[in-house]
């Protein structure tokens, strides 16, 4: 039986969270039935990273649920569209990931303005940080060829023709400077925590690490789901991002 006020919830989240999301629920008042779904979905385009989430939520069954949450945040815009069926949403609102392991999308902004060229890190990136399998050969960086090494393109291309895309299209760390591990207080941070140095060194890159804030993360799973925090879709609404303040998205009638 279930404590009082106890809810029976939904979880469908990427992957990256796994480790945290998985302890926050062993504890929740809510009964918690947890799907992840594998990292990488970005990498297929919007379009096809919305149909598959939407896949997901549409296979809930709405006689077992009060609520779906979602671990995600819009993702670059794949989550713009995912509509409500029969049972409310909640999402965070964040532009992605990294707002939810740091806190808030506000000190996300504001530690990314004062540290361009930061790529962070935390333990669902240092596990599971590359598409795999189906994902890696859908993807929109392996049909163009962006994960071509350079001797690769040089054969197919020539050595100037090879060294200009590579140097464009393939070398994604090029905009990148610094590591910045996000700490969530787990005994395996310690570990990927000198990886992550260790790498920062190779590259000559800076390296700093933060502690993470769960907080963010446990409101979703626990609630209440404040409107400043999380959106919640009704029955009927779909995801509408917006740009033009810090709610980042709106629920909007389909």
């Amino acid at each position: 039986m279930m404590p009082q006020d106890g809810k029976r919830l939904k979880l469908i989240s990427c992957e990256v969270f796994y480790r945290e999301l998985t302890a926050i629920v062993a504890q929740s008042p809510h009964v918690v039935d947890v799907q992840f779904l594998q990292k990488g979905l970005h990498d297929i385009g919007a379009v096809d990273m919305l149909a598959r989430i939407q896949s997901a939520v549409d296979a809930v069954d709405p006689c077992l649920y009060d609520a779906i949450l979602m671990g995600y945040g819009l993702c670059n815009n794949g989550l713009a569209g995912l509509t409500a069926r029969s049972i409310p949403i909640v999402l965070p609102r964040a532009n992605d990931c990294i707002s939810l392991f740091m806190g808030s999308s506000r000190r996300y902004l504001n530690y990314f303005q004062q540290n361009p060229g930061v790529y962070f890190m935390t333990t669902g990136w240092r596990e599971r940080g590359e598409a795999a399998g189906e994902l890696k050969q859908i993807s929109i960086p392996q049909q163009m060829g962006m994960n071509s090494t350079l001797e690769e393109l040089i054969a197919k291309y020539g050595e100037d023709n090879a060294r200009y895309l590579y140097d464009t299209l393939v070398d994604n760390t090029q905009h990148y400077s610094q590591y910045t591990y996000i700490d969530m207080n787990h005994p395996l941070d310690a570990h990927y925590i000198v990886e992550t140095q260790r790498e920062a060194e190779r590259r000559n890159w800076r390296f700093s690490c933060i502690p993470g804030d769960p907080a963010m993360l446990i409101r979703l799973i626990n609630g209440p789901w404040n409107s400043e925090e999380f959106l919640t879709l009704k029955p009927g609404q779909h995801v509408k991002p917006t740009y033009e303040n810090e709610r980042i998205v709106e629920a909007e009638d389909v």
